[in-house]
């Protein structure tokens, strides 16, 4: 255990609405943590503890204590991507360590593809690259995507009378997590409303995207990441089946470190992942 004071609760002003994030002290290259669709900045306070970094872990627009997006306005992936970019400015950081899960891990590709000078080196825990649609398949996910938004306003967040039964209906999500995870992701995902709890994530995040990347486009991005990058896989997770295995030829210079677990595996048993980190940040470039 390289710490235990907990962390410090931040905001961001960033393009016309408020960023929560967590930040620790540390020493050494601080790395900027960027978390998986619907979970929050919780995500990594399992890792935090482990690692001896300055950290900060960003709350997504939409995710955790941060703001939403403006009302009527559909919600896009890659505006992550800017957000990430101010935060940064905002705390001063010319070059840090870059760390994603899963939807997180796609938006630092995204990043560190656009803005490589800012990156000293990149993490992704269970993903790499955002995920792509096929360029024919385009006209329907828009029509779909639409159409789903156009229904939005009739539907109502599930409220439960108890936050327990907030976290039951979360362990099983993405291949299932432990039930210490799941809690942490609830403390900071849970609002107060009449009647009991409902989740702060908002809605359309759960909405068909309205345009994603086709698989070349993601293949642009990734190679032009140039910096070492560490891809850290659960074999039970979402790189277990292979489907990222093509994407890592794509990659200039990366370390690939499967470890048992299952997609959240930086939350369920973050020792093995905090190993490899800091084995990886220590390694001498070239």
């Amino acid at each position: 255990m390289w710490r235990s004071e907990p962390p410090t609760e931040r905001r961001f002003q960033v393009h016309g609405q408020q960023l929560a994030a967590l930040q620790w002290q540390g020493e050494g290259v601080p790395i900027l943590a960027l978390h998986g669709w619907l979970d929050n900045a919780a995500s990594f306070l399992p890792l935090a503890g482990k690692l001896p970094n300055p950290m900060v872990a960003l709350d997504f627009a939409g995710h955790g204590h941060s703001d939403h997006r403006p009302p009527h306005q559909a919600t896009h992936y890659v505006d992550h991507v800017r957000d990430v970019l101010a935060v940064a400015d905002a705390l001063g950081w010319e070059r840090f360590v870059l760390m994603g899960h899963s939807m997180g891990a796609g938006v630092a590709c995204l990043f560190a593809g656009t803005f490589p000078e800012r990156v000293d080196k990149l993490v992704l825990i269970e993903g790499l690259g955002p995920p792509a649609t096929a360029g024919g398949d385009a006209p329907e996910t828009l029509r779909k995507a639409i159409e789903q938004m156009l229904t939005l306003p009739g539907k109502r967040k599930p409220v439960y009378a108890d936050p327990e039964q907030a976290v039951a209906a979360r362990l099983p999500a993405l291949g299932g997590l432990e039930e210490a995870s799941a809690r942490l992701l609830c403390e900071r995902g849970l609002e107060p409303v009449e009647g009991g709890w409902t989740w702060r994530a908002d809605a359309r995040l759960r909405l068909t995207s309205s345009l994603r990347l086709t698989e070349e486009q993601v293949e642009g991005f990734v190679r032009a990441i140039p910096v070492p990058t560490l891809l850290i896989l659960g074999d039970q997770g979402l790189g277990g089946d292979g489907r990222f295995d093509h994407r890592i030829a794509w990659l200039a210079d990366v370390t690939v470190g499967r470890l048992p677990g299952r997609h959240h595996l930086h939350m369920d048993d973050p020792a093995p992942v905090a190993t490899e980190v800091r084995k990886f940040l220590d390694a001498p470039e070239g």
